[in-house]
């Protein structure tokens, strides 16, 4: 980016602290900030006037700044701040930190405190904000001065951008943001790099894959992204090993023309079925397949005992290296794999509106390069094969399990590629965590659909309840699934928000909403109903 602006920002005088730190910030190429702040952060946003060149989101709750934050994130592979208040303003956002983590999302914190000297009053607002930050931090650091503070920014940058991507949490007391902090110096930031895995671990894999035993590989991380699914395809094409990721994935570049990823179902025992015929699984990214939850009498892993286990690529190592050696390896590197055809529409969907029938009126119409958010949970479940064969695109699903991701991880997605259509694919359930998203939406105009699945229930706890053995049959159970008396009005609150909006009760009238949702710029929200 061009700094030029930046180093001219600020002549003739001091820089304070909150300078410094966006200085450092925008010279280390972080250059969004989703933001919502407090009276500890007001120097901060002061400096954002004198300091050119942050683009600046507000979002009214701090899981939305959070959330777009780990969106953002999962776009570009580059951090964005956030700007939050305090312990609280922090604690707000903590599921969706909890989520970008699992994504292996870099994110960099900027949270207030009170001033230095003003914490041992034990004012309303005093927390243990390290203490607070650090389960959902991979770093964590508070700044003990004005002059400390480009340093610590610089560090907190170098951390967000170390292998895989990381969480790093910056705490910024307000008289460190106030005061004078010397010399105007913008730190760079050194993050530490993918490492490459060892030879051994390559050799192991090719001898599994030349073993003639059935071999799953499980993908994760970034190795489902274009091009390491291209060169994991080689390695399937000549191996005879099939490609799987984990049912909760950060982000899967998919469609036509791209080497297809199965999802290892989210039911247990479907989930059991598919892993049930692989004598071997070469981990690249990823951890051993396991149940997201424990169940009464049901496994908690969920390959068969006996399964080999091996480990190609950590987490933190260089998946593209590894899959390039392993493809020389194997003799690979000149075959062609099999890809996703892209398939003619099928018969236009018609009548009432199923999981089938939004299935199909999705996959029919998705745009190319779309940057589909999925958190439809229970009416989802067939929609990654409803639209396999669509035009080329990203499909980001929750991570960490913690709901409420969707509305907020498809701003940051959006800021990150204004030029691509974001699709966000919301149970109603989950939307009503983040609800005040679509203000933000809204306001930043970002080119967006949203589909909400209406069935006024939590259906997957309904669901949840029968898999652990237990009846939720009682009234009180049953009260608490349920999302009506009053039943939420989508359209009414997306247009009290300030979204366009419109029902869709038929496929017919679905497919015409998305038509022209597709052909406009900027938000839409389609209630689904169900």
């Amino acid at each position: 980016m061009d700094t030029s602006a930046v180093k001219n920002a600020v002549r003739n005088r001091v820089l304070t602290g909150a300078e410094s730190l966006l200085m450092t910030l925008l010279s280390n190429g972080v250059d969004v900030c989703f933001a919502n702040p407090g009276t500890s952060e007001m120097h901060f946003v002061d400096a954002l006037d004198r300091v050119a060149g942050m683009r600046c989101v507000l979002g009214l709750f701090e899981g939305t700044v959070t959330g777009a934050a780990d969106g953002y994130a999962r776009m570009l592979d580059r951090p964005a701040c956030t700007l939050l208040h305090l312990g609280p303003g922090l604690a707000n956002g903590l599921s969706n930190l909890h989520n970008a983590m699992r994504a292996q999302s870099p994110i960099v914190n900027v949270i207030g405190d009170h001033a230095t000297y003003h914490r041992h009053y034990d004012a309303p607002l005093t927390s243990d904000i390290e203490g607070t930050a650090r389960p959902f931090s991979h770093w964590v650091r508070t700044s003990p001065s004005a002059a400390a503070v480009a340093g610590d920014g610089a560090a907190a940058v170098a951390a967000a951008l170390s292998a895989p991507g990381r969480v790093a949490s910056l705490i910024l007391p307000a008289d460190t943001a106030w005061s004078p902090a010397g010399a105007d110096a913008r730190p760079v930031a050194v993050p530490s790099p993918a490492s490459r895995p060892d030879d051994a671990a390559i050799e192991a894999a090719r001898h599994i894959l030349t073993g003639g035993e059935p071999t799953a590989i499980v993908l994760a991380g970034r190795a489902t992204r274009e091009l390491p699914l291209q060169l994991a395809g080689q390695i399937a094409a000549v191996s005879g090993a099939r490609l799987l990721a984990p049912t909760h994935t950060s982000r899967i570049s998919r469609g036509a023309g791209r080497v297809e990823v199965t999802r290892i179902p989210y039911p247990i025992d479907q989930a059991v079925s598919a892993l049930r015929g692989f004598n071997n699984i070469i981990l690249v990214g990823a951890q051993p397949p396991t149940a997201f939850f424990a169940y009464p009498d049901k496994p908690s892993l969920l390959f068969q005992p006996g399964t080999r286990i091996h480990e190609l690529a950590r987490i933190d190592q260089d998946v593209v290296y590894a899959f390039e050696a392993l493809a020389e390896a194997l003799g690979a590197t000149a075959v062609r794999p099999p890809v996703a055809p892209a398939g003619p529409p099928g018969a236009p969907a018609a009548g009432p509106l199923t999981p089938a029938s939004i299935g199909a009126v999705l996959g029919s119409s998705l745009p190319e390069q779309a940057i589909v958010i999925d958190e439809s949970i229970t009416t989802g479940r067939g929609f990654l094969e409803d639209t396999r064969t669509s035009p080329p695109h990203d499909w980001i699903l929750p991570t960490g399990g913690s709901i409420g991701y969707a509305l907020p991880c498809a701003i940051g997605a959006a800021v990150a590629c204004p030029d691509r259509k974001v699709v966000v694919l919301e149970s109603d359930g989950s939307g009503l965590y983040s609800p005040q998203s679509l203000w933000t939406i809204a306001h930043e105009n970002l080119d967006m659909v949203v589909l909400v699945f209406a069935n006024n229930r939590y259906q997957i706890l309904r669901n949840e309840m029968a898999s652990v053995g237990a009846s939720g049959a009682g009234p009180k159970a049953s009260s608490l699934f349920d999302l009506t008396s009053p039943t939420v009005d989508w359209v009414g609150l997306a247009t009290a928000l300030g979204v366009e909006a419109r029902r869709a009760e038929t496929a017919e009238q679905l497919r015409t909403a998305l038509t022209a949702a597709y052909a406009k710029h900027g938000p839409t929200v389609i209630e689904v109903g169900l």
